[in-house]
């Protein structure tokens, strides 16, 4: 099993190179194909406006996204360029508004999205709307690289976040090409359930899963020591240096995740090494 599709959205050159680099490294290793699509993103809100300002106005943003765009593409095909992998990168403009329907358009026919950590110092807009619409309307797996994250050709150590949700078990079936060729998969149960047919052996299911797919595994059971599952399972992916953390993305719904938070948002915004997430 491999990825052969791999597709990164940029919108900002300041923040795309670790995605590239991971790209590159994945593509040398799994003999995939590199798709980068590069969007200069018109902010506007034209509805706004006095009265005959609008035409102008729009003109202005659409020129500004396009040159926008054209320079992503070139610092896209510079980078990809000196590396030896098989790519391919091309430019359009969104409005941000709707910047998701070309994201997904595009997501649904890749095996696996990489894109850079949409939380943080000098973030635009569009960067949470761009993963969440790669997973819930292109309905593919995202891989979110931090900023000063190593690219890994392939994981050593992987961190699993499991609480048996069907969020949980789509991320697990749908990043197996990276559990069956790490040296070791770590599931990470948080406070398990005292009463339920699993109570005796939180895991062990899972454990026998992945080991029917040659997967190495060893089951961690964790107390709730801290107040965020999050922080939890990054102090425990730096304790075991692991290389990378898989979990279920948005088990609560977005609107609450982005009004009350929740663990989804909290690793994307906290994270240190890349986490794989769907949902």
């Amino acid at each position: 099993m491999a990825y052969k599709s791999l597709l990164t959205v940029m919108t900002d050159t300041s923040q795309s190179d670790p995605a590239l680099a991971q790209m590159a490294a994945l593509a040398s290793a799994q003999d995939a194909h590199i798709e980068a699509l590069c969007l200069g993103v018109d902010r506007s809100q034209t509805g706004y406006y006095y009265a005959g300002a609008n035409a102008l106005i729009l003109q202005e943003t659409l020129t500004r996204a396009n040159a926008e765009a054209e320079e992503i593409l070139t610092h896209a095909k510079t980078y990809l360029g000196k590396t030896d992998t098989r790519w391919s990168a091309e430019s359009g403009v969104a409005q941000i508004s709707d910047i998701g329907r070309h994201v997904a358009h595009r997501a649904r026919f890749s095996d696996l999205v990489i894109l850079p950590q949409p939380y943080g110092e000098d973030r635009g807009a569009e960067a949470e709307p761009i993963v969440e619409a790669a997973m819930f309307e292109g309905h593919a797996p995202v891989l979110i690289t931090p900023q000063n994250s190593a690219p890994f050709a392939r994981p050593g150590t992987i961190l699993i976040g499991w609480n048996e949700s069907v969020e949980a078990m789509r991320a697990i079936r749908c990043a197996l090409p990276f559990l069956i060729a790490a040296d070791l998969v770590r599931i990470v149960v948080i406070d398990p359930p005292r009463h339920g047919p699993d109570r005796s052996d939180p895991g062990g299911l899972l454990s026998q899963m992945l080991a029917r797919h040659g997967v190495k595994c060893e089951i961690d059971v964790l107390s709730k020591t801290m107040s965020r599952v999050s922080d939890i399972l990054n102090r425990h992916a730096a304790d075991t240096e692991a290389d990378m953390i898989v979990m279920g993305a948005y088990g609560h719904s977005r609107f609450r995740e982005a009004i009350l938070g929740g663990a989804t948002r909290n690793m994307l915004e906290q994270a240190s090494v890349p986490v794989f997430l769907a949902h």
